[in-house]
């Protein structure tokens, strides 16, 4: 196979997958079949569609009208597909595999957000993630049997995955079970599957006390791993066979994904940065070079901002850091910037709001409060329970900073995030209401007794081990949600939400904007009628962005804010 990007065949095939977005595509190992996730309004009743490459034989295997479909690994040989699939009546998801053609499902186990990560090569067995936000682990099953039992002892994981080698000799376990960084670990497997004293005898490929192992890539004896380094990536290919090890330069800030070509000759490359969007690149793997090549490019803006990291301290003394956008015209105005999850991370990604607002003279400070992944399973879980009231400190404990630092001025500051960044958004104005000029929540959870009840089932359980029991913690529950204190709230807000969101139904906004009429508190709002838990759609995306910075430059940048 060339290296030159020219001798490759370029050709589009437009594939009707029926309505909503395509969230994943994943390739059968032997090109017959195309899986899609497809999320109508990019909502949560999302499918798992088959069809071939050309677009014909269109099959649904999963997921539709009140249900939610997850897309799984391929058996190596083609003839199965794994799937997960939970419905509202409160039973599931259960994993299966499902034969594309005839459609004949097997039972594999079921648990909470089970995904089927890999099958062995002879399709005897399979590793299936199963277990809680912060509680999960893998489970080896046997197809034909339904015995599961746990890869690794305990189930303490916030990162599980596994793979299969190609000979079928080793898993590679990516996780942070039983350790605080995630790391990559290999496992010696055999016909009757992993030994009982596998744990004992399983090998450490590759870990870093300073960074979190991101995603991986393995391809006979060749081993690509991205490291997550204070939100930046790092690329390291390893020879397992002889133990040798090299890095690659990343062609951005942030790596999301990579995968080998089959006789490894290049390794593709997904990529992103703060003035280029996500692209694809290869890195060829052989010769004299490896200077990474376009696929499909995306040429940088040199007029973007490349934000620049800032370490601050909570309240009680932990360490926090955040990604600051300066503006080119500096106003003293600023806004933070909330992520959702809480287990996802602000990094140097393509963010165009946060380049909107600077570019109209508004600061942007994304910071990673605890919580956040990227830092260790201690800093994930910090947040856990009693500890999301320091959570909500460290809010205001990044608006202080702004304030001392110079970055900002003291009285205009703004807070605003999405889903979990929504959350923290409207907890901070209730409970630091002098901090802040103005909000805005995008889809984030007002009352966390109605978020549990109006959620969808599957998702409501797999977050009790984030948030507490509905039933056993329903005090804390009230406690923690800005709903029930929303008399506190005096900056004015924008409250931005989808119809069709099932993840944080559409009530959590209604509730906010209807006891803020009621108190007579200004507040906006901008509902999509389209849209779900995100904003796919291309015009409502221009539409948010605008609306936001707009309300934004009237509180903080008007004459007399």
């Amino acid at each position: 196979m060339s290296d030159s990007t020219e001798d490759v065949e370029v050709g589009a095939v437009r594939l009707d997958t029926g309505t909503g977005h395509v969230r994943q595509v994943s390739w059968s190992p032997d090109g017959a079949w195309l899986a899609c996730l497809v999320a109508p309004y990019g909502g949560e009743d999302t499918r798992v569609l088959v069809l071939r490459p050309d677009g014909s034989d269109p099959r649904e295997l999963a997921g539709g009208p009140d249900r939610c479909g997850v897309l799984g690994s391929w058996l190596m040989d083609a003839s199965g597909l794994g799937i997960s699939e939970a419905d509202r009546s409160g039973a599931g998801p259960t994993a299966f595999l499902v034969d594309p053609t005839s459609g004949r499902r097997t039972r594999l186990i079921g648990g909470p957000a089970a995904v089927v990560c890999s099958f062995s090569p002879d399709g005897r067995f399979a590793v299936v993630r199963v277990g809680r936000r912060g509680v999960r682990e893998l489970m080896l099953v046997h197809v034909g049997t339904g015995r599961a039992t746990p890869v690794l002892p305990g189930a303490d994981a916030t990162v599980a995955d596994a793979r299969f080698s190609v000979d079928g000799s080793r898993l590679y376990v990516h996780t942070d079970c039983g350790r605080d960084r995630p790391a990559l670990l290999t496992l010696p497997f055999g016909r009757a599957g992993l030994r009982r004293d596998a744990y004992a005898r399983h090998a450490v490929l590759a870990s870093r006390p300073d960074a979190d192992l991101d995603v991986f890539a393995v391809c006979g004896g060749a081993l690509a791993v991205v490291w997550n380094v204070e939100g930046r990536s790092e690329l390291e290919l390893f020879d397992t066979v002889s133990g040798t090890r090299r890095t690659l330069r990343p062609p951005c800030p942030v790596i999301n994904n990579v995968s080998f070509a089959g006789d490894l000759s290049w390794l593709l490359v997904r990529a992103e940065g703060p003035a280029q969007p996500s692209h694809l690149m290869r890195f060829p793997l052989r010769g004299r070079t490896t200077t990474p090549r376009p696929l499909f490019p995306a040429e940088p803006r040199p007029d973007l901002v490349e934000p620049a990291p800032h370490r601050f301290t909570a309240d009680d003394g932990l360490e926090l850091s955040g990604w600051w956008y300066s503006p080119p015209n500096a106003t003293g105005a600023a806004v933070i910037w909330l992520h959702g999850g809480p287990e996802a991370q602000e990094r140097p990604t393509f963010a165009p709001l946060c380049q909107s607002l600077a570019a109209a003279g508004i600061g942007v400070f994304a910071p990673n409060v605890r919580g956040s992944s990227g830092y260790g399973k201690s800093f994930v879980n910090a947040d856990n329970g009693e500890r999301r009231f320091a959570a909500i400190a460290d809010v205001a404990a990044a608006a202080r900073f702004l304030g001392a630092s110079g970055l900002a001025a003291p009285d205009r500051i703004a807070v605003s995030g999405r889903s979990y960044g929504g959350y923290l958004t409207l907890a901070a104005l209730v409970r630091y209401p002098r901090l802040f000029r103005a909000g805005v929540d995008v889809c984030g959870m007002a009352d966390l007794e109605t978020f549990f009840r109006d959620t969808e089932p599957w998702i409501a359980d797999a977050a009790t081990s984030k948030y507490g029991d509905p039933h056993a913690d329903r005090q804390l529950l009230r406690e923690l949600s800005p709903l029930r204190r929303i008399d506190q709230l005096t900056a004015p807000l924008l409250v931005v939400h989808g119809r069709h969101d099932t993840n944080v139904p559409l009530t959590e906004a209604e509730q906010v904007l209807a006891a803020l009429r009621k108190l007579g508190t200004p507040a906006g709002s901008l509902l999509f009628p389209d849209e779900g838990h995100e904003i796919h759609g291309l015009a409502n995306r221009a539409l948010f962005v605008r609306t936001v910075v707009d309300f934004l430059t009237d509180h903080l940048l008007a004459e007399g804010a």
